[in-house]
C-alpha cells in the first residue's frame, strides 16, 4: 500500500450489481452485440423508429438468471426483447483529417454517428 493510501474497506468499495439472481439476455442489433436486463438504457446504431414506440429484438443470443440458462445457435427461437424508445440523436462530432505530406493535400471532415436510446422492458 502506498504512503497515505487509505485501505479498502467494505463501506468504501462501490456498490456492486448482483447479477447471478437477474434475468438478462444477450441481443444483437447494428452488428452489435449488449447485455441487458429489464430497465437498462441502452445506446443503439439508429433504428427507424419514433420517440415512445415500441422495438422489438427478435435477434437474441441468450438468456441468462433465475435458473434458466438457454443459449442459441446463433439465435433463440421464439424468444424476443422488448424495449420502448426514449430519443433519437446525434453522438459528438469526430474530426476525420486527411494529409499527403509534400503535395499540398489536406482534407478535414467532420461526422456525427446516429444513435437511439433505448429503454428495455421485457425479456422472453
Amino acid at each position: 500500500m502506498q504512503a497515505g493510501a487509505r485501505p479498502r474497506t467494505r463501506d468504501s468499495e462501490p456498490e456492486r450489481k448482483e447479477f447471478s439472481n437477474m434475468k438478462h439476455a444477450i441481443i444483437e442489433t447494428g452488428g452489435k452485440q449488449y447485455r441487458v436486463t429489464s430497465g437498462d438504457v441502452i445506446f443503439v446504431e439508429k433504428l427507424d423508429a419514433e420517440a415512445g414506440a415500441t422495438v422489438t429484438f427478435d435477434k437474441v443470443l441468450a438468456i441468462t438468471g433465475e435458473g434458466e440458462n438457454t443459449f442459441g445457435a446463433p439465435y433463440i427461437d421464439g424468444k424476443t426483447v422488448t424495449g420502448t424508445v426514449v430519443k433519437q440523436g446525434k453522438a459528438k462530432k469526430i474530426r476525420v483529417y486527411h494529409m499527403k505530406p509534400k503535395k499540398g493535400y489536406r482534407k478535414t471532415q467532420g461526422h456525427r454517428q446516429p444513435y437511439t436510446k433505448v429503454e428495455i422492458g421485457t425479456i422472453g
